[in-house]
């Protein structure tokens, strides 16, 4: 077992606020700061998280922050710009020899999926395409989280938002990001949970050994988003695996094929994950609506048959 993975089984039980250093404004129990603590333990100090406005901004009360490392804000949409802009002053050091090569830094891009599925898209592809050497950590919460949790292009089919309030719920289909960023051929692509966190050890060391655009695309349990205790965060995590709502995968360009590294046969009923949180109570209460239950079922049955 490597270091890392001894690491991970030590720390994937601890509170959300233990790791990074200092107090934390996050909500208690958030999904995608346990696992940006197991990230950033594999990828050290020598990082600079450029992060997008969204809930992990409330990790900086200026002038301070929790990491370690270096910390820059940007704007929504612009943290994959802010990102080029670093490594662009890292690397003109490194030529000048300003700087020495052991004190370079590696480049990530921290962001929600507000940003990442939708404000800052455009931005993210654009830097794919000019081959920018970072690392992309987007957290889904499935929402805009810390402004009231408001519908995202990753929202749900059928998940009561602040806004979709009605008894259907949200009408529209989660956005497949990690597709998305495949079709713009960068190096490399997973999915991971910090409620598995040896997976999610693994992909972070081989992400951090590649060169070019990668990314990241980390589940991300919102308790007061989606409507269950803090201390449930982990059992959540585990269900959307463990029913196949929150596939586990990589995909290298050198492959160029999508692998599965986590399959739960057989699967359990999605269902499982849904009664755990009040965002998906009106599927259940005053009545089943066994139409929704049943599009949703069949939407992971569908991926999952595809996949072979």
């Amino acid at each position: 077992m490597s270091t890392s993975e001894t690491q991970f089984r030590r720390m994937s039980d601890l509170p959300s606020t233990h790791l990074l250093g200092g107090g934390t404004a996050m909500c208690a129990g958030c999904g995608g700061l346990q696992a940006l603590q197991l990230i950033y333990d594999v990828l050290g100090e020598k990082t600079v998280l450029v992060n997008a406005a969204g809930c992990m901004t409330l990790l900086s009360t200026y002038p301070f922050t929790p990491f370690r490392g270096s910390w820059l804000y940007t704007a929504m949409a612009s943290a994959p710009a802010g990102a080029q802009g670093v490594r662009d002053a890292l690397d003109v050091l490194l030529a000048k020899g300003r700087m020495e090569a052991e004190d370079d830094l590696r480049v990530v891009v921290l962001a929600g999926d507000g940003s990442s599925a939708g404000m800052g898209l455009s931005a993210t592809s654009a830097a794919i395409d000019r081959g920018l050497d970072f690392l992309y950590v987007c957290y889904d919460n499935e929402g805009y989280a810390n402004t009231g949790q408001q519908p995202s292009a990753t929202t749900p089919h059928g998940a009561r938002t602040a806004t979709d309030v009605g008894a259907a719920g949200a009408r529209g289909w989660k956005k497949d990001l990690f597709a998305l960023w495949v079709a713009n051929r960068p190096t490399y692509v997973a999915s991971a949970s910090g409620a598995e966190p040896l997976d999610l050890a693994r992909k972070v060391e081989k992400a951090a050994r590649l060169r070019g655009p990668r990314l990241l695309l980390v589940h991300a349990p919102c308790p007061t988003g989606w409507g269950f205790e803090p201390s449930e965060m982990p059992e959540i995590g585990h269900l959307a695996v463990a029913t196949g709502a929150w596939p586990l995968k990589e995909w290298e360009r050198t492959t160029n094929r999508v692998v599965h590294t986590k399959v739960r046969r057989p699967r359990l009923p999605v269902e499982e994950y849904l009664r755990r949180q009040d965002r998906f109570r009106h599927l259940f209460e005053p009545a089943r609506n066994e139409t929704l239950l049943a599009e949703i079922q069949a939407g992971i049955d569908a991926y999952w048959d595809a996949a072979g």
